[in-house]
């Protein structure tokens, strides 16, 4: 089954492990075969099982950083803009659609929080942005 080297006191020995049932295993050292009689049964490796913590409560909403008179709309995650549903001048109202974010595959809408009208879009098409990167600011 296995073979195995020894030192031992300056000395090599040349273990082979020919079988094993239950406590007793059959070897061979350096040619002689030897019968061993272990004290307690070989335990069997489990294979191991993933533990997942609970799931923590429900995600909160993406927050805007807001200035008195301006909003900024965020990258909630790193991802990659599908699509631009406004131009600079647009007025929005409050839950309107303004963007398409792909994250990890999956597409996320990004609405407004507020009423406004856009001042500036920071990105395009086809752009990744990272977390928190701003991506359009309103008025």
């Amino acid at each position: 089954m296995k073979n195995f080297t020894f030192r031992i006191n300056e000395n090599n020995y040349g273990v082979k492990i020919l079988s094993h049932e239950n406590n007793m295993i059959e070897l061979e050292v350096n040619g002689t075969s030897y019968s061993v009689k272990m004290k307690e049964e070989i335990k069997k490796v489990k294979t191991p099982t993933l533990v997942r913590k609970p799931a923590n409560a429900a995600i909160e909403p993406v927050k805007i950083n807001t200035v008195p008179s301006r909003a900024k709309i965020i990258a909630p995650i790193p991802g990659v803009i599908l699509s631009i549903n406004v131009k600079v001048g647009d007025t929005v109202k409050e839950n309107d659609l303004l963007l398409v974010l792909e994250a990890m595959k999956m597409e996320n809408s990004i609405a407004s929080e507020k009423s406004g009208v856009v001042s500036a879009i920071n990105v395009v098409v086809g752009q990744q942005v990272l977390q928190g990167e701003v991506m359009i600011e309103l008025e």
